[in-house]
């Protein structure tokens, strides 16, 4: 399963910014996968947290075969040190036992989120321990499939506004002009940035500064 947007959220998106437009019309339609299921996705996103995409989809694939089914019961069923088998910290294993138990007890009713709004959600996400804005964030986009959401703290994003707009850096302010710009598809738009931070357009590159090591 994909997330479904179509013709009206890129129309609306290239009327309202003439360089997002080109990136829209190089790349054409993105196709990103996405987890229906809200315990699969949160497991999901907290094994993503500060990984490269390419281990995430690793761990991610070997979570998935070890530990099936992935349901609250049988999570929870497992302790830390088996749920860390994976390749997973222990730091990670434990939130992902943890959130387990929570939605077990009923202190996380993940039905719920999908009648609340965007803030809400985050909300109420992060009063879980190791949920932080970004992990609502990407369940938000890639579970809920909400229309409206811009991580700012994905280090993704904020290179691809860079590369877009030739900015060395992505200040607070610049970033909420470009959140309103974009609004009420901001998700789609972050669909191109993350395609045009991993370079699927050319004649892009990053004007921040590089990091030099001190001798």
């Amino acid at each position: 399963m994909i997330f479904q947007y179509g013709e009206r959220e890129t129309a609306y998106l290239r009327k309202r910014d003439l360089a997002l437009a080109r990136v829209i019309d190089e790349v054409g339609p993105v196709k990103r996968e996405v987890i229906p299921d809200l315990f699969t996705a949160l497991i999901h996103a907290i094994i993503g947290q500060q990984i490269s995409t390419k281990a995430h989809k690793t761990v991610w694939n070997r979570a998935q075969t070890m530990f099936a089914p992935i349901t609250p019961e049988h999570i929870a069923s497992l302790s830390v040190d088996t749920l860390q088998t994976c390749g997973i910290s222990t730091r990670k294993a434990v939130y992902i036992h943890e959130m387990a138990a929570t939605v077990l007890n009923g202190d996380l009713d993940l039905n719920e989120l999908h009648g609340l709004d965007d803030d809400t959600v985050c909300k109420r996400l992060c009063t879980i321990r190791g949920i932080g804005v970004w992990t609502a964030e990407m369940l938000m986009t890639f579970s809920l499939q909400r229309m409206d959401i811009l991580s700012r703290g994905d280090l993704a994003i904020q290179r691809g506004l860079r590369m877009l707009y030739r900015h060395r850096t992505i200040t607070p302010a610049l970033f909420t002009r470009y959140r309103r710009r974009y609004s009420p598809y901001s998700t789609v738009a972050s669909l191109y940035l993350w395609a045009l931070a991993g370079g699927a357009c050319t004649g892009y590159t990053d004007p921040a500064p590089k990091k030099t090591s001190k001798s």
